[in-house]
């Protein structure tokens, strides 16, 4: 009995294995279609990858442009706090 099922689950694999690769195509070469299929496929990576050092690049550029400008928020608000603090010694005297 168990060596009816070891046959049977052998056999159903070996049938698995055979259909696989009868469906997909065993070929020494790959024809037209499924080489402008990788070509395109490796012209959009190359564009995806040219899209993201892009991107990369201008995000470097808004993180620097981010940085002074919080600087710049930074500063005024201690000028704004200096003239306060004058404005406040000036209206007791």
């Amino acid at each position: 009995m168990l060596k009816i099922k070891k046959i049977v689950i052998v056999s159903l694999i070996a049938i698995f294995s055979f259909s696989l690769l009868v469906a997909t195509g065993c070929s020494r070469h790959p024809n037209e279609g499924q080489i402008q299929a990788m070509e395109e496929a490796r012209s959009a990576c190359l564009a995806a990858e040219q899209k993201l050092s892009e991107v990369q690049k201008e995000r470097g550029g808004l993180e620097s442009q981010l940085q002074m400008k919080k600087s710049e928020l930074d500063k005024a608000q201690k000028e704004k706090a200096h003239v306060e603090q004058g404005l406040s010694t000036w209206t007791q005297n």
